[in-house]
C-alpha cells in the first residue's frame, strides 16, 4: 500500500474509521473514498458491487457496523444488517480483485467462559454470551467468511479482534454511551455541578432546567457524587483508537495470509494489555476530570457477566505493540471534550437520532448501551 494507491473506509465516521482516515490522511495518503450511509447503503448488495465496479478500490477497511443500544434489543437487525454489509464488501472485494482488506472482530465473539487472557485459538471453543449472541456471531461470520475467501480464491482478508475501544467521536450520549466515555461525561458533568456552573450542565446537555434535572438524576449525577452500577469489579481493556488505526495501517502494510494460515485460527487479537477493573477506571476519570465529589457503587444493580482480556502476545510477535497508555488516552479524550468535541457531537446526536449506530464502526465494545452500568 503507497502514498496513491486507492482506500476505501467503510464506516468513516465511526471511532474506528475516523481514526483510520485520520491517520492515513496525516501519513499523506492522497486517494481515500469514503461514503455516508445515505450515499452508499451497505445492505444493499447492488448498491455495493456497483460501488466497487465503479470505484475500483486496491485496500479495505471495513470497519461499518451495527450496534444494539440500551432499551433498544433487536438482535434480529443487529444479525442481518451485519451479515449483510459484510458479505456484500467482502464478496464485492473478491469480485474486484482488491488486493487487502481488513476486517473488524470483537472480544464479544469469543465464548462467555474463555480463560483470561483470551487467545485467537478460543474462538468457537464455548458458548457466547446470551446478550451478545446476534452481534459476536455476526462477527464469527464475518471473520469465517475472510478466511473462507482466502482458502478458497486466494485472497488477501485479514481480521483483527479488539477490546473496549475509545477515542474521539465515541457516543456520548448516556443512553447509549459505552463505560469509559459515558463515565468520562457523568464526571465532567457532575464537577461542573460541585462548581455551580448548572449554566454549563445546561449546555452540554443541550435541554432545559427540568429536563435536565431529570437526566442527572437518572444517571446517578450530582454535585456530591456519581452513582455506577454494580460493584466495579468486573475487569475490562481499553484500546484507543489511534493505536487500533496504527495497528490496521501496520497489518495493511506488513502481514498477510499468507504468514497466518498455519494457525487454527487465522485472525489477531489486537489490545493494550492494560487490565484494570471498572472501580479503578472510575477513580483514574474522576482524577483525570477533577471531580472533588464521591463515587457510589449501587450493588443493588447488576454487574456486567464478563470480564474481556485479549492475548495479544500474536501480533507483538509480527512487530506491533500499542503506544498510548490508558491515562494519556483518558486525557486525551477529555481534552478534546472540553474543547467542543463533545459537545458538538452531543448535539449532532439529538439532531440525527435515528441514524445513530448504524454502519459507522462505533465502538467494538459491547453490543448494546450501558446507560449508569458499569459493564
Amino acid at each position: 500500500m503507497d502514498k496513491t494507491s486507492k482506500i476505501y473506509i467503510a464506516g468513516h465516521t465511526g471511532t474506528l474509521g475516523s481514526a483510520i482516515l485520520t491517520e492515513l490522511k496525516e501519513q499523506n495518503y492522497t486517494n481515500l473514498i469514503y461514503k455516508s450511509r445515505l450515499e452508499l447503503d451497505l445492505t444493499n448488495q447492488k448498491a455495493v458491487a456497483d460501488f466497487f465496479k465503479t470505484q475500483k478500490p486496491e485496500y479495505v477497511f471495513l470497519c461499518a457496523a451495527k450496534l444494539d443500544t440500551l432499551g433498544l434489543f433487536t438482535p434480529a437487525n443487529v444479525i442481518y444488517e451485519n451479515s449483510m454489509l459484510q458479505a456484500n464488501i467482502i464478496n464485492s472485494a473478491y469480485e474486484n480483485n482488491v488486493k487487502k482488506l481488513i476486517f473488524y472482530g470483537s472480544a464479544w465473539a469469543y465464548p462467555q467462559k474463555a480463560n483470561n487472557p483470551i487467545t485467537e485459538q478460543d474462538l468457537l471453543n464455548g458458548k457466547l454470551d446470551t446478550k451478545a449472541v446476534a452481534y459476536g456471531l455476526s462477527k464469527i461470520i464475518g471473520t469465517k467468511m475472510c478466511e473462507a475467501y482466502n482458502l478458497q480464491y486466494n485472497t488477501n482478508f485479514i481480521t483483527l479482534y479488539l477490546s473496549n475501544l475509545y477515542g474521539q467521536t465515541a457516543e456520548f450520549d448516556l443512553t447509549k454511551a459505552k463505560v469509559l466515555p459515558a463515565l468520562l461525561r457523568k464526571f465532567h458533568l457532575a464537577k461542573l455541578l460541585n462548581e455551580d456552573k448548572f449554566d454549563l450542565v445546561l449546555k452540554d446537555l443541550n435541554l432545559d432546567k427540568n429536563e435536565a434535572k431529570k437526566v442527572l438524576d437518572k444517571f446517578g449525577i450530582s454535585k456530591e457524587y456519581v452513582e455506577i452500577w454494580g460493584s466495579g469489579n468486573v475487569v475490562r481493556e481499553f484500546l484507543h483508537a489511534k493505536d487500533l488505526a496504527d495497528a490496521s495501517i501496520f497489518v495493511m502494510k506488513n502481514v498477510n495470509f499468507d504468514s497466518l494460515k498455519s494457525e487454527q485460527e487465522t485472525h489477531l487479537n489486537v489490545g493494550s494489555g492494560e487490565f484494570l477493573s471498572i472501580k479503578e477506571l472510575a477513580f483514574l476519570i474522576k482524577d483525570i476530570v477533577g471531580f472533588n465529589g464521591d463515587i457510589k457503587f449501587n450493588t443493588d444493580k447488576p454487574d456486567s457477566t464478563m470480564d474481556r482480556m485479549l492475548d495479544t502476545s500474536k501480533i507483538k510477535s509480527l512487530g506491533w505493540k500499542h503506544k498510548i497508555n490508558l491515562e494519556e488516552g483518558v486525557k486525551m479524550l477529555y481534552q478534546w471534550y472540553k474543547n467542543g468535541g463533545g459537545y458538538e457531537l452531543n448535539l449532532k446526536s439529538i439532531n440525527n437520532s435515528k441514524f445513530t449506530h448504524l454502519y459507522s464502526n462505533c465502538n467494538f465494545t459491547m453490543p448494546f448501551g450501558l446507560g449508569s452500568k458499569a459493564a
